[in-house]
């Protein structure tokens, strides 16, 4: 046992010297062109590969991923009628191969959200080694936050794509059909849940100009009132639905958030000028050189 104890040891230590050469002979990790080349080929195929393998699962399960993606448009109301029941208030295909590429387009949509860890860390491991050990610090602080607030966003979209649903829908003029395509659907399924997804990243937004620099807290004092009411106006403008019950549920919540980031922007503000190390900190005060005296004007050389 001791001899295998010892050999670990000294492979241990090999190893270090090795990697503490490697770092010697490379000291900023600096890589050639096409190695940078070959390692971005070498990620993208693996999320290529991921996201096919996805793609392969979700067609195997594709009627229940149709029934979720197909859920808030059977609860909205149409012509008086719901649940997918009637001729009238059903989705339409128009063309032949349309079924199946509607079945590949969802698949390929929830492959993209659900493998989204792996692709996300491939990117990572790409552009990690460019990075300061500060800058992985926040990078890994604002994409674990990035996450959880999109998918609220899109929680969020979900049940409330019905109202919106209804409402425009219900415009259609008395004695016209109304028989959406699924295809004008799925567009519609897809852009609200990427919209208020993204509308959810607003702090993430701010925290990261703040860190850049960019915004302090006396500027987004200066801009809180804007923020908000463009807060509420794009909630306006995101909700299909008249009911002004969504309008202010959706921007309320914009607003907290909005809140939160500045919570984040104030402490990070005095972190930074308590982390700002004074010139004259620590100094006696013989240490500290004496302002020059002013120039001495003579009054009678000043009147010649």
């Amino acid at each position: 046992m001791a001899n295998k104890a010892s050999a670990a040891t000294g492979a241990r230590i090999v190893g270090q010297r090795y990697m503490r050469s490697k770092r010697r002979e490379n000291p900023d990790g600096r890589m050639p062109l096409m190695e940078h080349l070959r390692e971005l080929r070498n990620r993208l195929v693996k999320c290529i590969l991921v996201i096919a393998l996805g793609m392969t699962i979700a067609l195997i399960y594709s009627n229940p991923t149709l029934q979720f993606v197909m859920r808030p448009f059977c609860s909205a109301t149409i012509n008086g009628h719901s649940g997918c029941h009637l001729y009238g208030d059903q989705l339409v295909v128009n063309g032949v191969f349309d079924p199946l590429f509607i079945r590949i387009k969802i698949a390929f949509f929830i492959a993209l959200i659900g493998t989204c860890p792996v692709w996300l860390y491939q990117l990572w491991a790409f552009i990690a080694p460019g990075l300061y050990s500060r800058e992985k610090k926040w990078a890994y602080l604002f994409t674990g936050t990035a996450v959880p607030l999109f998918i609220g966003g899109a929680f969020l979209a979900y049940y409330v794509m019905s109202r919106g649903l209804h409402y425009l829908l219900g415009l259609a003029p008395h004695g016209v059909a109304v028989l959406p395509s699924f295809d004008t659907y799925l567009g519609y399924f897809t852009g609200m849940l990427l919209g208020f997804g993204l509308a959810f990243e607003l702090p993430l937004v701010l925290g990261i100009l703040n860190v850049a620099g960019i915004l302090t807290h006396e500027r987004f004092r200066k801009w809180r009132k804007g923020l908000i009411f463009g807060a509420f106006v794009f909630a306006g403008m995101v909700n299909p639905s008249p009911d002004p019950w969504t309008m202010l549920i959706f921007g309320g919540l914009c607003v907290a958030l909005v809140e939160v980031a500045e919570v984040f922007i104030f402490f990070n503000d005095k972190r930074r000028a308590r982390l700002s190390p004074d010139p004259y900190e620590g100094l006696a005060d013989d240490e500290l050189s004496p302002l020059p005296p002013p120039e001495r004007v003579d009054a009678d050389n000043s009147l010649n």
